[in-house]
């Protein structure tokens, strides 16, 4: 055997592993995933908006170096909103989550036009090939909620600043309003309307206007921390929503119904890594750990505090609905005789339940 052979056997070897490496460390270098959000309201500290971030960066943290993400928040639904999400789909981002209602028939034109890209949006009840939906059921939370107030309040007037009378939202009024009345039948709820998702002056207008109406417990269905600081400024009670506002009403804050998206944002994007992402419509409750009760105020009694876990078990087990019948609106008609409503009754709800004071507004 001549040393050049020798010398060129081992050169092999010791050059073998190294080459045998290289598809591998190809792979590692392989190209994040982009993934897009458009949000409709500044991110700021706390409600809808800062959930979401919060749920975009748990996924980031989850998935590390395999997705990137960006952003563009306080988007006007309509029109701009069409603009921001097909930018984000030239920029190639490849999975964009819009996350408000009003995006969801811009989200479907665009997605017509990216048939590579992947859609998720928040809220809505329109899907295409490439479009998926999601939504949490937050309803189970205000329920929940009702009954803290119904077991707070001394005036048995509880005050509510809707955004827009569309399902979703009469959801949670009328399974808060349900919720109060299940331990306090002599309780009501009043609503007063800001046709807005993020309008902090118009949410403290609202909610001052039902606090001199005789609410002494307001919350809202709005983005803003605007209701519970007013509630904290009069001295009265309030439950947030979106996200724990304890530092906007240490004082005010009996408790707060908060979404949570991390899991839901991670499993998406994982998905589309995998190659078996879907186009379906996720509605996740407290058992899924969408939507959680959270942030008692000092103000709430072990008692109270037991009987709203009680119930939660009973939820999430599946044995009490907040919308179980007999129901009826606040005209008096049977809307569900017996059993528990389905989601299609759910997603056509427009009207009040017995307990609201007014009539919905006609636009």
């Amino acid at each position: 055997m001549s040393v050049e052979f020798i010398r060129k056997t081992m050169y092999a070897m010791a050059i073998l592993p190294a080459m045998v490496a290289i598809p591998a460390a190809h792979g590692a270098d392989k190209e994040p995933l982009k993934v897009g959000f458009v949000y409709v309201s500044p991110i700021g500290e706390a409600g809808w908006t800062w959930q979401q971030d919060l749920g975009r960066k748990e996924m980031e943290q989850s998935l590390g170096g395999k997705v990137q993400t960006q952003y563009v928040e306080d988007v006007p639904e309509g029109a701009d909103a069409e603009r921001v999400i097909r930018d984000l789909a030239q920029q190639g981002n490849k999975l964009i989550f819009s996350t408000s209602f009003g995006f969801m028939n811009p989200t479907l034109k665009v997605a017509r036009q990216f048939p590579d890209v992947k859609f998720v949006h928040s809220t809505g009840y329109k899907t295409a090939a490439n479009v998926a939906t999601t939504n949490a059921r937050f309803y189970e939370a205000r329920y929940l909620s009702g009954i803290i107030a119904g077991k707070m309040t001394t005036s048995n007037v509880a005050g509510y600043v809707g955004a827009f009378a569309i399902p979703e939202v009469l959801q949670g009024i009328n399974a808060f309003t349900r919720g109060m009345r299940s331990v306090n039948p002599d309780a009501e709820v009043r609503v007063i309307w800001v046709n807005s998702w993020f309008d902090p002056g118009k949410e403290r207008d609202a909610a001052l206007a039902l606090i001199g109406q005789g609410a002494d417990i307001v919350t809202h269905h709005t983005d803003s921390t605007a209701t519970v600081q007013a509630a904290e400024e009069k001295g009265k009670y309030a439950i947030a929503y979106h996200s724990d506002m304890k530092q906007f009403g240490p004082k005010a804050q009996l408790a707060a119904v908060t979404h949570h998206w991390g899991n839901y944002f991670t499993k998406e994007a994982q998905d589309v890594l995998n190659g078996t992402w879907k186009s379906d419509s996720t509605w996740g409750g407290m058992k899924e750990g969408m939507v959680a009760l959270e942030a008692f105020g000092p103000a709430v009694p072990d008692d109270v505090k037991k009987l709203v876990a009680d119930k939660q078990a009973e939820i999430v087990a599946g044995s009490l609905s907040p919308f179980a019948g007999p129901l009826r609106d606040n005209q008096g008609k049977v809307q569900l005789e017996n059993g528990a409503m389905d989601d299609a009754g759910l997603n056509k709800m427009n009207y009040y339940v017995e307990g609201v004071v007014g009539q919905l507004p006609t636009k």
